[in-house]
């Protein structure tokens, strides 16, 4: 009986400690971060784009700062300029006259804090989704509804794919990357599977097209923020960089990417 008092007694008072610990963490200059996502959905024009800029943030800070006052520009090889403009100090710059040519090179220039930051890029053609399969009887518990969009992969080509997966049932769109090194030419898919998915349910599904550049990049950023890698025992994620850099000061370069993309996009409903 005193055995069993002694051990309620420990546990009591391991339980009920709630002290405050404050993690102090090094913090660094805020970095400039851009979101220059040119897409062009088939079927439509292409001529309204926007670009995110905003400033890194400490750790534990919810809110985003938005990059204000930035001069935002695109050229193309035959030296149209596309200029951005910032709407209502949101850090989000916007152009309803942008011109989207497939392997084209265009130059984003962003003029920020008195610092020229550049990047380079081709725009990219994709591959149309031909269908999308349901099946119902999958995922490790065979219980699991899992989706495939079928592409056919150009032949002879070496194409790059970045697909995008938006549903209700989760906050954060579910996303992928695929090369055709040991698919070029034939009918490949991407793949998507949601154990909450349920009949009625609607899933966006979006196909990218991409360089290899950015396929590289996307790639190590998945493989960081994944389930099976980053356990709390693992060496830290590297920073990763992407193909925006600062012409003033190389040493404050920015983070994210400067991306130009045809988009094929399918609206489905789970049946």
């Amino acid at each position: 009986m005193k055995k069993l008092f002694y051990l309620i007694l420990v546990l009591t008072t391991f339980y009920s400690c709630e002290d405050v610990i404050d993690v102090d963490l090094n913090e660094s200059e805020p970095r400039l971060v851009i979101e220059a996502s040119i897409n062009w959905f088939k079927g439509t024009q292409g001529n309204e784009q926007s670009i995110k800029l905003s400033l890194s943030a400490p750790f534990f800070e919810e809110d985003v700062p938005p990059a204000n006052g930035a001069i935002v520009q695109i050229q193309d090889t035959n030296a149209n300029v596309y200029n951005f403009v910032e709407v209502d100090n949101t850090g989000i710059y916007t152009n309803n006259s942008f011109i989207p040519i497939i392997d084209e090179v265009y130059t984003l220039s962003i003029l920020y804090n008195d610092e020229l930051y550049t990047a380079t890029e081709t725009f990219k053609s994709v591959a149309p989704i031909d269908f999308v399969e349901q099946i119902d009887d999958g995922g490790f518990s065979g219980q699991d509804i899992e989706l495939k969009a079928f592409y056919t992969d150009p032949a002879n080509i070496e194409n790059y794919y970045f697909f995008e997966f938006i549903s209700d049932v989760t906050v954060v769109p579910n996303l992928e990357v695929y090369e055709d090194r040991f698919t070029d030419g034939n009918q490949i898919f991407g793949f998507y599977t949601e154990e909450d998915l349920k009949s009625g349910d609607v899933v966006t599904i979006r196909n990218y097209g991409v360089s290899e550049r950015f396929y590289e990049y996307m790639f190590v950023l998945l493989q960081q923020g994944s389930d099976e890698n980053g356990g709390p025992f693992e060496t830290q994620p590297a920073t990763v960089r992407g193909n925006c850099g600062n012409q003033t000061n190389p040493e404050n370069f920015p983070f994210g990417f400067f991306r130009l993309s045809e988009v094929d996009e399918v609206i489905y409903t789970i049946q």
